[in-house]
């Protein structure tokens, strides 16, 4: 499969975003259908290592969603670790136009069908993207409501390059939008 959990990308697309912006990239690997705990457990082992290496904290992008803040932070306690949540509380359209002003590029990889038509799927994420979504939708998808994926901006050395492929509805309800590299044939 090589792809991204939840958001579809192909991992070739996320080595490129990290080389890109010069961050390491530490992968983890989870088969699929694995148990909560099974995740658990490996994501432990990486922070484990990172924790050993005296780094204690964890940066999260969660704003607002307080349940999964607090299983962050259980489970970083487990190990001696904090989270840090720069954007905790902020408000989710204000930090999506300031996304958009600072030049960051994006395109939504997937949209839960139960809340956003297929047509929002393989979209630039932008100004017309954000006054198109229902009210009942957050502007940073912090519900899970769509993903994206970040191809340029200002801290970018260089833009991504890649097409849109195939969308697809999988599991009944989730649509994704295949991201191709411009060096890919199909």
């Amino acid at each position: 499969y090589d792809r991204i959990s939840i958001h579809g990308v192909r991992r070739v697309l996320l080595e490129q975003q990290a080389t890109t912006l010069h961050f390491p990239l530490e992968e983890m690997f989870i088969r699929k259908g694995a148990s909560n705990a099974e995740y658990e457990s490996e994501l432990l082992k990486v922070l484990r290592r990172y924790r050993d290496n005296s780094v204690c904290s964890v940066v999260f992008g969660d704003i607002f969603l307080a349940d999964v803040r607090k299983y962050r932070e259980r489970l970083l306690a487990e190990i001696g670790m904090r989270g840090l949540f720069p954007l905790w509380g902020k408000n989710t359209r204000l930090l999506a136009s300031r996304f958009i002003e600072l030049g960051f590029k994006a395109v939504v990889t997937s949209v839960d069908s139960t809340l956003l038509a297929k047509d929002f799927v393989g979209r630039e994420f932008d100004e017309e993207f954000l006054s198109r979504l229902p009210a009942n939708v957050d502007p940073c998808g912090e519900n899970g409501e769509f993903h994206s994926f970040v191809y340029d901006g200002p801290i970018f050395n260089e833009k991504i390059a890649f097409k849109k492929g195939e969308i697809v509805l999988r599991d009944n309800r989730f649509y994704y939008c295949d991201l191709l590299p411009k060096s890919a044939s199909a």
